[in-house]
């Protein structure tokens, strides 16, 4: 089992606990053939004195001769050091917070195993944050995947689903179910950052789609060789869209729409529910702006189309 946001605390411990076991597994095997061989008993009988002993029940007869005692004197010292070492450990593990963390992470991995045709959003500043909340607003599953753990915080605010770690990391992605997923959303800060996730998502995924953020314009090319299928720059856009706003204000709101409201392209193929029928049977409250059929483009399509 890997764990994804503890695995630096958790694969430590299991290397600790198992020393650990292997450890007491020795104790026992030497105090039961010092036993057998200063005492003349039974391996079983030897077996279980140790066990006796270790453990610091005192139930057992004390040793007939000196060997026999050396022996015991071992067995306790050893023994109980071992156990206390043992108890330490898990009281930290435990008191750390360490186990509900991991046990967290666990139902979250449970859930992501449960989606498909999801989203995954590979960074979670200002950029990653507004597009989990068209994609909430939308109704789209999706999954957050960040290196910050204050960003987690975030994330379960607006009830995400979160995974620790950098986004460009082969496991990471394949934690957040990339197989089954139908975009990846690139929206780290980092462009070169940017471009592994697109590298490492393109070799796992030859036939994802991915949206990459570009800081600077530079980064656009790189990003489309890495395997991006669209590159979208904040800066670009933003600084088109108040050009656009200045100078042809009396046409904002044929782009504008509101909240509630987004611009949609839904492709018709052979064998889904509205292949065959018309418009008018499948269109329910939206409203069709234009039909597509290859690369023609018909514009308000009647309802008997």
């Amino acid at each position: 089992f890997h764990v994804l946001g503890h695995r630096g605390e958790f694969e430590p411990f299991l290397r600790r606990m198992a020393a650990l076991a292997l450890m007491l597994a020795g104790l026992v095997i030497a105090g039961t053939i010092g036993f057998v061989v200063t005492e003349n008993v039974s391996v079983w009988n030897g077996f279980t004195w140790t066990i006796d002993t270790v453990a610091t029940v005192g139930s057992i007869p004390n040793p007939t001769d000196t060997g026999g005692e050396i022996v015991k004197l071992v067995l306790i010292a050893l023994g109980v050091g071992t156990l206390f070492y043992a108890l330490v450990t898990l009281t930290e593990f435990f008191v750390a917070g360490h186990l509900g963390d991991i046990l967290l992470e666990r139902r979250t991995l449970k859930k992501i195993e449960d989606l498909s045709e999801h989203h995954l959003i590979c960074g979670f500043g200002r950029v990653g944050r507004q597009v989990a909340r068209d994609l909430k607003v939308s109704g789209d599953e999706f999954v957050v995947l960040d290196e910050l753990p204050e960003n987690k915080e975030v994330a379960d605010q607006i009830g995400a689903l979160f995974l620790l770690g950098p986004p460009s990391e082969d496991e990471i992605l394949r934690a957040a179910g990339i197989e089954r997923a139908v975009s990846v959303l690139a929206c780290v800060d980092s462009d070169a950052e940017n471009i592994f996730i697109c590298l490492t998502t393109r070799e796992l995924r030859s036939d994802i789609t991915i949206v990459a953020r570009a800081s600077v314009e530079d980064s656009e090319k790189k990003l489309l060789r890495a395997g991006a299928n669209r590159v979208i720059s904040p800066y670009k856009s933003s600084g088109a869209e108040m050009a656009r706003l200045a100078l042809q204000p009396q046409v904002a709101g044929v782009v504008d729409v509101a909240p509630e409201y987004r611009m949609e392209e839904i492709e018709v193929t052979e064998g889904c529910a509205g292949a065959g029928r018309t418009i008018a049977d499948v269109r329910g409250t939206t409203v069709i702006a234009a039909l597509r059929r290859e690369d023609t483009v018909h514009p308000q399509p009647a309802s008997s189309t």
